[in-house]
């Protein structure tokens, strides 16, 4: 089930883990059973892992990375689902220079549309 939160509310345990790039609680969190897909504000947790990993590098200067992108895809996330605003997370991705999880959203959605031509 989709859980939605509004910007007045608190974020979620998983959304925190993203927010402060905390894997080991976010894939905990996961495996326990956190909907991949989780709306809070305007944004998935897919959405918010692209934002995180961007901004972060881009504010640190330390090499970009998609780990907790990689993780949400393993767990289920969806790669092409918009955020609440339409925002679509591969070109979200594109537009922040976030070429390793363009990369990545990229190969889910082939491996996805493979599935869907095999299964037809």
């Amino acid at each position: 089930m989709e859980q939605k939160a509004t910007a007045g509310t608190p974020m979620s345990p998983a959304h925190l883990a993203v927010e402060h790039g905390h894997l080991r609680e976010l894939t905990r969190l996961l495996d326990a059973g956190a909907d991949p897909n989780e709306v809070w504000s305007n944004m998935t947790l897919l959405l918010h892992a692209i934002d995180v990993e961007a901004d972060g590098a881009a504010q640190s200067g330390e090499l970009l990375d998609a780990a907790c992108t990689a993780v949400l895809l393993a767990y289920g996330a969806d790669p092409e689902r918009p955020g609440p605003d339409g925002t679509v997370p591969q070109l979200f991705a594109f537009h922040h220079g976030h070429g390793l999880a363009v990369r990545l959203l990229e190969a889910h959605i082939a491996s996805r549309q493979r599935f869907r031509t095999r299964a037809h």
